[in-house]
């Protein structure tokens, strides 16, 4: 038992890295639960922490990407803030209907992610410069196309998009089975993928953990999911904004693990000099993330707009915090290079869980922008930290 429990902790120390998010939250929601005498966990809560996190995770998935190649943006609030009312005048002044909006609007976002990256890629302007630009713009460009008025959506489809609950495929009361099954098949791809890696590496030689570990890794990760499945399931379901966040989520995995594009980020957030030399265009890789991070601003507007069914002149206020913040709390390295996108949404489910739990225990504003701001500077702390115990070992 004693060997069991020290090659366990032998394990999560040289992972640290990979396991400190987790611990952070679960001590976030284990704390808040306590204080709030059980009603954090309680379905309806979890369910509407599943919702605020949509289009925090949203924006941290391209954020993660920006770090990953050592740049920033500042813009993605304000953007997702105008975009968002765009899509509010376009539903409810102009008419058009959803399935030509979302791609309208996201479409925009890609040419003013272009944009961006053209700056900073050809002219040689620093991005921290280029997007903190644009944050000024874009926040009095929302303000210009509103009036300093909130505009209301009355489309109902629109609506659906930051409200609604998928349908189910049979009627038990209490309980919605399609949500249940979705958990069950995502479990049962989770356990194939990992040991279907787990072989891969066996077959090159690599390093990997023992069964007592993998299977332990495993079975709580299952059980831990499974969990909140059950939970969301005895309430309304799975949201429409979670089935999105889980798209986007699987699409920028699938591409940052499993293809050449993926893998040209990562070098160049490396090495930008090396990848070059190697052949990769560093200009194009610039233009491709801070094009995808744009778009991922203009889908969390529209997340953000459908939710609270209108359009605010201050829409997108701080929301590049809880971008940044989430991408850091989820493992992204600030020296680039580093960074997983399924990371960076438990890193905005960490955030929306502070701002939650805060919000329960009526915390004020106040308060909660400096423990915000503490926690991004504890993510930064963390991860030199870590950096720096690999490199002495």
């Amino acid at each position: 038992m004693n060997s069991k429990l020290n090659e366990l902790t032998t394990m999560f120390k040289s992972h640290i890295r990979d396991y400190g998010m987790y611990i952070a939250l679960g001590g976030i929601m284990l704390i808040f639960s306590i204080l709030s005498r059980g009603l954090f966990l309680s379905p309806r809560v979890l369910s509407d922490l599943m919702d605020m996190t949509g289009y925090i995770a949203v924006l941290a998935v391209g954020m993660t990407l920006v770090i990953v190649i050592r740049h920033i943006d500042l813009s993605v609030g304000s953007v997702a803030g105008f975009l968002g009312a765009v899509a509010a005048i376009l539903s409810s002044k102009v008419g058009l209907p959803i399935y030509v909006i979302i791609p309208l609007v996201m479409l925009i976002g890609i040419a003013l992610g272009m944009l961006n990256g053209y700056v900073v890629a050809k002219l040689g302007v620093p991005a921290f410069v280029v997007t903190l630009a644009g944050m000024l713009f874009f926040r009095g460009a929302l303000i210009n196309v509103s009036h300093s008025e909130t505009i209301f959506t009355g489309n109902e489809v629109f609506n659906a998009i930051g409200n609604g609950f998928i349908p189910d495929i049979m009627h038990i009361e209490g309980f919605h089975v399609l949500t249940f099954l979705i958990g069950v098949v995502g479990v049962i791809g989770y356990i194939y993928t990992q040991i279907k890696n787990r072989k891969k590496k066996q077959e090159y030689g690599l390093d990997v953990p023992s069964n007592f570990v993998f299977n332990f890794g495993m079975v709580l990760v299952s059980v831990v999911v499974m969990y909140f499945v059950f939970k969301i399931s005895v309430y309304k379901g799975l949201s429409w904004t979670m089935v999105i966040v889980g798209i986007v989520v699987a699409v920028y995995h699938f591409i940052t693990t499993n293809t050449i594009l993926g893998r040209h980020i990562y070098a160049v957030g490396g090495n930008p000099e090396a990848a070059e030399l190697s052949g990769i265009s560093v200009n194009y890789i610039t233009f491709v993330v801070f094009g995808s991070m744009t778009m991922l601003a203009a889908l969390s507007g529209i997340l953000f707009t459908a939710r609270l069914q209108s359009a605010a002149p201050t829409a997108g206020n701080l929301f590049e915090l809880d971008a940044i913040a989430g991408a850091y709390v989820g493992g992204v390295s600030a020296g680039g290079g580093v960074g997983k996108v399924t990371g960076s949404l438990i890193g905005a489910l960490v955030m929306a869980s502070l701002t939650k739990g805060m919000d329960l225990m009526n915390v004020g504003v106040s308060y909660q922008y400096m423990i915000r701001g503490l926690v991004l500077v504890a993510a930064v702390v963390f991860d030199v930290r870590t950096r720096n115990m690999k490199k002495n070992n």
